[in-house]
């Protein structure tokens, strides 16, 4: 049973107002004018908060300037030895920045109603984040893991069906948390890949044989890189020799199979 997903993807964001090209009203700023105006203090306010005094004067400073009129205003002396109050216009701000900050709550939420399977982009976002320089990899779930004393054989069943097998260590198994039904990436070198158009008919050692058309040849006058459509947006890229290439009679549409061994797949999660 697939287990769920204790922490499912969830939308969010922050606002805030810009002036002259400067942040000036941004949810941790909002919090400092709060805690003035409830405090009457900077000191208070900016321990509150998490900030020394001097960011707090800077931040006040700040808002001040960038503001029509200033917002927090200071008074020296007298019975209470003076503190830090916000003006009519700082109240005005504070207020004025909760209902924007409502309004784009409820703007997020109503993203989140009309989007469906967000896990499922958060998912997409994650792997296309992935920087490796290897020409192929593959999107997959666990489908069978097998143990030995040092190494363990896993099988990903990638989209439409295919299955890829990968060959790693034991440790490799464990620290990357592998267990059935979970998802993980196959990443296999296009130099690794070996190029055939009758390979489905031999007996090889290596357990990964993927068949389907050629859609793009890349042609060099040492190598040629070859791009094979697997079905399901699933493709393959190999890297060959020139000669290799034209012994094989390959152009675009021709039937092409990718062989690698189970030890070239590297696999991976995020």
């Amino acid at each position: 049973m697939k287990r769920k997903d204790k922490n499912p993807m969830e939308l969010t964001g922050s606002v805030w107002l810009e002036r002259s090209g400067q942040k000036v009203f941004a949810e941790e700023r909002i919090a400092l004018l709060e805690k003035i105006g409830e405090l009457g203090s900077i000191t208070k306010a900016a321990k509150a908060v998490g900030i020394s005094y001097k960011t707090a004067w800077d931040q006040v400073d700040l808002m001040n300037n960038l503001a029509d009129k200033p917002l927090v205003e200071r008074s020296v002396g007298g019975k209470g030895g003076g503190g830090t109050a916000l003006t009519q216009a700082g109240l005005n701000v504070v207020k004025q920045f909760h209902i924007f900050d409502e309004e784009h709550r409820r703007f997020l939420e109503n993203i989140s109603s009309r989007i469906e399977a967000g896990d499922q982009l958060y998912a997409f976002l994650r792997r296309i984040s992935l920087k490796v320089s290897a020409r192929n990899i593959f999107s997959g779930t666990v489908t069978k893991i097998t143990r030995g004393a040092v190494n363990a054989m896993v099988v990903l069943t990638l989209k439409g069906g295919a299955v890829i097998t990968a060959t790693v260590t034991v440790a490799s198994v464990d620290g990357l948390g592998l267990e059935l039904g979970k998802e993980a990436y196959a990443i296999v070198k296009a130099s690794s890949v070996i190029l055939g158009t009758d390979l489905h008919t031999l007996k090889v050692s290596a357990r990964n044989l993927l068949c389907g058309s050629v859609i793009k040849i890349i042609d060099g006058p040492v190598n040629a890189e070859i791009n094979v459509d697997l079905g399901e947006g699933n493709s393959i890229s190999a890297v060959i020799t020139h000669d290799s290439a034209s012994d094989l009679g390959l152009s675009v549409g021709s039937h092409a199979c990718a062989l690698f061994k189970a030890s070239s797949v590297i696999l991976g999660v995020v």
